[in-house]
């Protein structure tokens, strides 16, 4: 059954953990409804809990499928019956060069689907409804989505993401819809979980949710196109 409510709903992939998670925790106490997509029900649940109920919905989800992503916005409507923000954040990183290294090709193939095939799913299938709402896209690109890095593929990816974005923002002109890139530096996640840190300053999610925060309280007026922020000391 749908809720017919004044408050807006933002829905954030990659949810279950990180930055998704930090930005579901502050957006909920900031009043927003917030639909949670991720792989993993149980984490989804229990950020749900800390939402409370009536304002989250947890939704299983994986991105790289259409289908799944299709469930995902249906339920999401049939709740709270708009979409007036979403935070495609979905994504995770294999480490090797295209030298070399232990990454298996399947895993590779994940990680582009996830962060480029996902994330475009994720536009494809929420702007119609955005341009109803007049809303806002948000997508989490990375610093390395403008430099060169030595996780060569997932570099890659993201600069794939960050074209998305200006190719998304050009598509919506004229539409009331915003369009923003978060592009973070080195953010303490369960991201690293999989490859050696860096050894440099690290941001807490809470950082990137914070910034995700004031891109959508601007007046409607006002797009904030980029935000990228590195910890203090972070080079490049």
């Amino acid at each position: 059954m749908t809720e017919r409510t004044t408050r807006k709903t933002i829905l954030i992939t990659g949810a279950s953990t990180g930055i998704g998670q930090a930005t579901a925790l502050l957006l909920g106490e900031g009043g927003w409804n917030v639909a949670l997509a991720a792989r993993s029900r149980d984490k989804l649940l229990s950020l749900t809990s800390q939402i409370g109920t009536k304002r989250a919905l947890a939704i299983p989800t994986d991105v790289a499928d259409w289908q799944s992503q299709e469930t995902m916005v249906q339920k999401t409507l049939e709740r709270f019956g708009t979409i007036d923000a979403v935070f495609a954040n979905a994504g995770f990183s294999k480490g090797s060069s295209f030298l070399g290294g232990p990454d298996q090709p399947d895993e590779w193939r994940q990680m582009v689907l996830v962060n480029v095939y996902g994330a475009a799913a994720t536009a494809r299938l929420t702007l119609p409804e955005l341009v109803k709402s007049r809303g806002h896209f948000l997508i989490t690109g990375s610093v390395v989505g403008r430099v060169t890095s030595i996780r060569n593929l997932y570099s890659a990816t993201k600069w794939a993401v960050t074209g998305m974005a200006q190719a998304i923002r050009n598509e919506m002109a004229g539409t009331g819809v915003r369009v923003t890139l978060v592009q973070p530096g080195v953010v303490d996640t369960p991201f690293w979980e999989s490859i050696p840190k860096p050894g440099t300053p690290e941001l807490q999610p809470e950082d990137i949710a914070r910034a995700v925060q004031y891109a959508l309280l601007q007046p409607a007026h006002v797009d904030v196109n980029e935000i990228i922020i590195r910890p203090t000391g972070q080079p490049h």
